[in-house]
């Protein structure tokens, strides 16, 4: 089998890179520190009229005045972050808002601050059909583990100062400026949507929007033909991410290779991101985004031509190596995620999560493996040793595979093992945090840092292991959205010998409904329910968020239809939320 005779991966977190400490005593690699200069807070006066405020959250402001007035593209995070854009903006221009176009739904929760600025709702929002139901879903059947992805990737729960602090998180330099909290949601409806590419008029200057799937599939390309300007969702200040570390949806090389392709064929003289610096002048864009683009084809052509020679995972992230040049420019850079995720992900998606490898068809429990493992190298302690050898000669991967299963190997073991579990937990949060402070990669330094500290006993997120409703969410939300998502926390095992369907009664008029049946529960109308409950929708979010037990949401305004409470409690008793069973 062939191999690359390349070091493993020499720019992602090999032990010779230079550490350094930063102005907040941060702890990390010299480059990624020096990455941080990028994502500085400015406001770009990039043209005429064009200005991009960059660093003021995680993504841009962008900000185009025509002659009918000014467009807006993108409103952050929040209301806060929108209105520090707005008071940068009104140093340079007083036109009145003519519009504001969402890139895609990631950056668009900041829009009341608008309405509040300008005091009318009459305001036209561009975006694509997408954006509002990706909003709907991200806080309803994977809040937990969307939120936990978050909190890893961005190390939001990571301290404010110190050697484990944020340095940056690749594509700014927070996920969210603490200077805004408490960060009040502002998202505002698109009313002027759109799917396929569109040609208009907008505040006095013709604009083409054009969908352009990015790390959302609502993403967009908007291209100002009289300024020579384009701003767009696809070319980040770092290596794009193919695979994003808190988990998403696959997405596809070839799909962002035609977006980029259409940007160089416009030939811009500004290209505007929704992160990082603008990118000023055609020749040097042109150049910069050629290289940008010709990386990602490196990653599917290459993972694909491993795929071919019969490669299983591990072989094709050594095999892939990511190309150098005396000409690398920050946009190809691992500051953000790590080429040999964007590997392993590319596999997945076109040919799933079998690669070929035998021992991956029927892997053995991992508990009767770590005991197998343990065993055959002569016990824990020798395990140990070996472990500990690993990482004095610098080999991480062995370390950390050897601690996670020392781990799990004494989680199984029937005596007193919690002085182990504290030792080989301890051991692979310094593992981790070696590799924190040595890899060029935002993502994987936060997601180290938070697991070790977690280890260590310092940071508690079981509570974003169960699954949440934020309130706010379910009040954002048709009250049917929340109400199929319990679909996901049924409990099969309450569930033997019942069937039942419930339809839910809200005082907006809206009725929707669950079946539940063979051990799952199916979405409904609620037409042919046998049983139905009326109440609002703010008693209904009280519910789902904790605020209320179902117990209490009887005496405070939910009521039943030809039913008993007996019967609704049972049939909320079936789901795996704790505000249902008290």
């Amino acid at each position: 089998m062939e191999h690359n005779a390349q070091p493993y991966l020499p720019d992602s977190f090999i032990m010779s890179a230079e550490t350094v400490e930063d102005f907040k005593g941060q702890i990390g690699n010299a480059e990624l520190v020096d990455h941080s200069k990028r994502l500085n807070t400015k406001l770009w006066n990039v043209a005429e009229g064009v200005w991009c405020l960059v660093g003021n959250g995680l993504s841009n402001q962008t900000f185009v005045e025509g002659p009918e007035g000014l467009i807006i593209i993108d409103t952050g995070e929040c209301v806060e972050e929108m209105t520090e854009a707005l008071a940068a903006i009104r140093e340079e221009t007083q036109s009145p808002v003519a519009a504001i176009i969402y890139t895609h739904f990631h950056y668009v929760a900041g829009t009341e601050a608008i309405f509040t600025s300008e005091q009318r709702r009459n305001i036209p929002i561009w975006g694509h059909e997408r954006i509002t139901a990706n909003r709907r879903s991200y806080g309803t059947e994977l809040s937990a583990v969307a939120s936990r992805g978050l909190i890893h990737q961005f190390g939001i729960a990571l301290p404010d100062s110190g050697s484990d602090a944020v340095i940056n998180v690749g594509l700014g330099q927070s996920y969210r400026n603490p200077d805004h909290a408490p960060f009040t949601p502002g998202f505002v409806e698109p009313n002027q949507i759109f799917a396929e590419p569109i040609s208009t008029q907008i505040a006095g200057l013709k604009v083409e929007m054009i969908p352009a799937p990015s790390d959302a599939d609502d993403s967009i390309t908007i291209w100002f033909p009289e300024l020579g300007i384009c701003v767009n969702n696809l070319i980040w200040p770092a290596l794009f991410n193919v695979f994003a570390i808190r988990g998403e949806e696959y997405r596809d090389p070839r799909v962002l290779l035609t977006g980029i392709d259409h940007i160089l064929s416009l030939s811009p003289e500004i290209v505007i991101s929704t992160h990082g610096p603008p990118i000023v002048g055609t020749d040097y864009a042109t150049a910069e985004i050629t290289r940008y683009r010709d990386r990602i084809q490196f990653l599917w052509d290459q993972t694909v031509r491993g795929i071919n020679r019969g490669m299983d995972l591990e072989k094709l992230t050594q095999f892939v190596q990511l190309p150098r040049s005396d000409e690398e420019s920050y946009l190809t850079q691992q500051f953000y995620g790590l080429a040999e995720h964007h590997v392993r992900q590319i596999h997945n998606g076109l040919r799933g999560w079998f690669d070929g490898n035998p021992a991956k068809l029927f892997p053995d429990d991992p508990s009767q493996r770590a005991e197998k493992f343990v065993t055959a190298f002569g016990g824990f302690k020798r395990t140990q040793e070996i472990a500990n050898e690993a990482f004095e000669s610098g080999d991480l991967r062995w370390a950390i595979e050897l601690s996670c299963v020392l781990i799990e190997y004494h989680l199984r073991s029937e005596g007193d093992s919690a002085e182990e579990i504290e030792r080989d937990s301890n051991f692979l949060a310094t593992c981790l945090r070696t590799i924190a402070q040595k890899t060029t990669a935002a993502n994987i330094r936060n997601w180290c840092l938070t697991y070790a500290l977690e280890l260590e006993g310092f940071l508690n997120l079981e509570r974003h292991r169960r699954h949440r409703f934020s309130r706010s969410v379910v009040l954002a939300n048709p009250p049917s959205s929340t109400v199929h998502a319990l679909r996901v926390l049924l409990d099969p095992i309450q569930t033997i010998a019942y069937e039942g369907e419930l339809r839910w009664e809200f005082d907006s008029g809206e009725t929707t409904g669950l079946l539940i049946r063979n051990h799952v529960a199916v979405p409904t109308d609620g037409k042919n329910a046998n049983f139905a409950i009326s109440l609002s929708l703010e008693t209904w979010a009280n519910l789902l968020s904790g605020l209320l037990t179902l117990s209490d949401s009887f005496s405070s305004g939910m009521t039943t239809t030809k039913n008993t409470n007996q019967e609704i409690t049972k049939f909320f008793s079936h789901f795996d939320l704790p505000s249902f069973t008290q």
